[in-house]
């Protein structure tokens, strides 16, 4: 089924153009990333696709069968009500029918009659098993307690109750509905996006949505789309593809581009030539010569985010942490952690939400005192934040004006010095968006500035508090190219899987109850430990749970098998030791240094989907073997 036409739509915000007549079509099944650099149009593209916006020229066309549900940045709750009552805020026979039922059996009402009705009318409509699946999506999204008032609750747990009710609504209407979605991966420790990354990837859904992750991208959506230059290019596959593609592309345009700066040379020379009375034909020429410039100008306005700082010296003793504990009440942070940091270490910190990853920076930081321990920085040491609170500003002030409360000019890695303005432009601010007031800035420009502004102390300690969010994939590419070749130390949390594959040698695992684990290895290869532990417990499990339940007396060959099942589970005792001595080859693979960045990544992947079939043939053959 066709669900949806944009056509020829342009959108402006005075004389900046987000994009000019872009068209495409969203069909039944798709599931579309929407990509661009920050404060090109993501959002306003989605809001005018939902209806919350409208475009400056064009139409959008939504089939009349189809409901379209938005999770957006901003949520409109009904503070004094309780989450269960904001989660079920849907005009919907099924929503209605089980908000009555929980209701009449939470007041323990005399009305049996209405009771009944009821739990005939849940049997009708098939509604016992999507109040199953509402309080599990809420579960999975660790939403809990159903009844507290929204008022009480931080920004982080709202917007997953959005998300869980934006998943819910788009439950309701499976098959006919289009679901967009905003950052649906911001504020979701790793172990929710992997859920939601399976969750969405199994479901019945039409998507369109605008994601950073790009674990994400590559395992949910079957289509790019991304905006640039105010045009979109189209890519029929997932991320990985997309970046193919846009690879060859811009290899083309720099192609294009140098033939243009040469044609322009050759052309500004003979414009500099001729006299004031022109020819028809020299006038031709002129027009010809400023179509020319307008291309080469537009392209040299699409700066890389280059990123090369003068990093302050580092001396011998950085960070020490000695026997530091921390509490809020009866819930424990740290329980008398001991860790000296040493010179060029990339730490990543994983962990659930709520257990403490931001309490440990701001300790470490001396921004946060410990119930005891000692916190000892070096001399030498200079730390840039980047925190999750985003761009800090006391009065509303242009871009360039508040870079220059910090220094009229940047030092460079090589000796040299950059005005404030052009390292602005080095972070793709281009001399027109400098003179932008901060309020009028998107959400991933603001912390493109706060990233330079912390920068410009030329830190050699940098401490990224999820910096991935609200950023645009081609700063990413960026900033991790930085962050790979930065001599200083790096500690990071990230539930951005890819960012901490890339960049961290090790992890500081926060298991809960002040109990952190310090695992040799990145994210990668974190999953794969944590898969082989859950695959043998769950192995040790079943055996215990068949063993206990065969009856008294029971002989293994009480029921003989098929000849069908005895050849599968001849096969199965061949497979499996090719699978293992694979999973060997590869556990070796990736112990060995050097490996190229493209090669772990395949090698991981490889390793899970190597765990999953070990572990899916072991659970058959213990079945299996009982009746030989």
């Amino acid at each position: 089924m066709h669900f949806a036409s944009i056509e020829n739509i342009s959108k402006s915000f005075g004389i900046r153009t987000l994009f000019d007549e872009i068209s495409f079509y969203i069909e039944e099944g798709d599931k579309i990333a929407l990509v661009a650099r920050n404060g090109f149009g993501k959002s306003t593209l989605l809001n005018i696709i939902a209806g919350k916006d409208t475009p400056d020229t064009g139409k959008i066309w939504i089939h009349k069968d189809i409901n379209l549900v938005m999770l957006q940045q901003e949520n409109d709750f009904e503070n004094e009500k309780s989450v269960w009552d904001n989660v079920l805020k849907m005009n919907h026979p099924i929503v209605k029918l089980v908000k009555e039922y929980e209701e009449l059996t939470e007041n323990e009402t005399n009305n049996l009659d209405r009771l009944q009705f009821l739990i005939e009318q849940l049997d009708i409509h098939h509604a016992w098993s999507f109040e199953a699946e509402v309080k599990q999506i809420l579960s999975k999204l660790n939403i809990n307690n159903l009844s507290q008032k929204i008022h009480k609750l931080s920004g982080g747990q709202k917007k997953r109750i959005a998300l869980a009710q934006s998943l819910i609504e788009a439950k309701l209407y499976e098959g006919k509905c289009l679901l967009i979605m905003d950052e649906p991966t911001n504020h979701l420790d790793i172990d929710m996006i992997e859920w939601l990354e399976n969750y969405l990837s199994s479901q019945n859904t039409t998507l369109f949505m605008v994601t950073h992750d790009r674990y994400f991208l590559d395992n949910v959506c079957n289509e790019i789309i991304e905006i640039d230059q105010k045009e979109i290019h189209i890519h029929k596959g997932n991320y990985n593809y997309f970046l193919s593609q846009k690879a060859h592309r811009v290899e083309v345009q720099l192609s294009e581009l140098q033939k243009d700066k040469n044609i322009y040379r050759k052309e500004l020379e003979w414009m500099r030539k001729q006299p004031k009375a022109r020819t028809t034909k020299s006038k031709a020429r002129q027009d010809h010569f400023e179509v020319v410039e307008k291309r080469v100008q537009l392209n040299n306005s699409e700066l890389d985010v280059q990123l090369q700082v003068k990093m302050t010296r580092i001396g011998g003793k950085i960070l020490e942490m000695k026997k530091v504990y921390k509490n809020f009440g009866d819930k424990i942070i740290l329980k008398g952690f001991d860790y000296t940091f040493k010179k060029g270490e990339r730490i990543g910190i994983i962990g659930k939400n709520g257990v403490g990853k931001s309490t440990f920076i701001n300790i470490a930081l001396a921004l946060q005192a410990p119930d005891s321990g000692k916190i000892n920085h070096g001399e030498t040491i200079v730390f840039g934040y980047f925190s999750q609170e985003g761009l800090q500003y006391k009065e509303d002030k242009r871009v360039i004006e508040y870079v220059k409360d910090f220094a009229e000019f940047f030092p460079l890695a090589d000796g040299t010095k950059l005005s404030a303005s052009k390292f602005l432009e080095r972070f793709a601010f281009t001399s027109e968006q400098q003179y932008t007031y901060l309020s009028k800035l998107s959400g991933g420009e603001k912390r493109r500035l706060q990233l330079l502004t912390i920068l410009f102390k030329n830190p050699n300690f940098l401490v990224l508090d999820e910096p991935t969010n609200d950023l645009d994939l081609q700063t990413l590419q960026i900033l991790e190219e930085f962050l790979t070749d930065y001599q200083g130390c790096i500690l990071i949390i990230s539930h951005d899987r890819y960012f901490m594959d890339k960049l961290v040698d090790h992890l500081f695992v926060f298991e809960g109850e002040g109990i952190i684990t310090d695992f040799p290895g990145n994210y990668a290869q974190y999953r794969i430990k944590q898969l082989e532990k859950q695959s043998e417990q769950e192995y040790n499990q079943i055996s215990i749970e068949k063993i206990q339940n065969l009856p008294k007396n029971q002989k293994s060959n009480t029921t003989k098998l098929s000849y069908n099942e005895k050849r599968e589970f001849e096969l199965i005792e061949k497979e499996l030791p090719l699978l293992e001595a694979e999973k060997k080859e590869i556990e070796l693979k990736l112990s060995q240094e050097n490996n190229a960045y493209d090669e772990i990544q395949k090698l991981s992947h490889r390793m899970i989907e190597l765990i999953t079939q070990i572990e899916a043939k072991e659970s058959r053959w213990l079945e299996l073997s009982e009746y030989i």
